[in-house]
């Protein structure tokens, strides 16, 4: 009797909608899983104990970034301002020198005389000068401007200021140099 009821038209239908049905029940199991899945993504980004939507928490996403955005645009004002009064602060540091080593008297002492060229970005500064003799020393300190001296510099303090400058330019490569007087009344004209 079940077996003849199966194969009427109501048997049929009763055997379609029971596999409809099993196959309706398959599919609310996958798509339960699939939404805790998705419920537990989302506990994630929203956090557990948050009754508000992905939109509410988007929009809450945006306002941060807008706060942060102008956070980091406040904080580049204040170091743009700070850089200036460094670059301000930096325009008198000493920025190039050259160092000119020579013997003043032609003593063969070992070229213990020196003039030294401490100049700005502007070439301006100071270039000292210490004359060695057997017995004494003397120390003379001249301005520079623009790379030209206050008052009339020494062939060895003109060659420092020139050394130093030429670093400033790019056009040495290596800061001084050394060399040997060529006349011993060279050194007196210093002062």
């Amino acid at each position: 009797m079940i077996a003849a009821s199966l194969t009427n038209t109501q048997g049929v239908l009763a055997l379609a909608a029971l596999a409809i049905a099993a196959l309706s029940l398959i599919g609310c199991l996958l798509l339960a899983r699939s939404l805790r899945r998705i419920r537990a993504a989302q506990r994630l980004v929203l956090g557990d104990g948050s009754a508000r939507d992905v939109i509410a928490h988007g929009a809450s996403l945006q306002q941060a970034f807008e706060a942060l955005q102008e956070y980091v645009g406040d904080v580049a004002l204040g170091l743009d301002g700070r850089l200036d009064g460094i670059d301000r602060r930096l325009e008198g540091a000493i920025a190039h020198r050259a160092l000119i080593r020579y013997d003043a008297y032609n003593e063969l002492s070992g070229q213990q005389s020196l003039s030294l060229a401490l100049l700005d970005e502007r070439r301006c500064g100071v270039v000292l000068t210490c004359i060695h003799h057997r017995d004494q020393a003397r120390v003379y300190a001249k301005q520079v401007w623009e790379g030209r001296g206050e008052l009339e510099l020494s062939p060895e303090e003109a060659e420092a200021v020139a050394s130093a400058v030429a670093t400033a330019s790019g056009e040495a490569s290596a800061v001084g140099g050394e060399r040997v007087a060529a006349a011993p009344d060279a050194a007196s004209d210093a002062a």
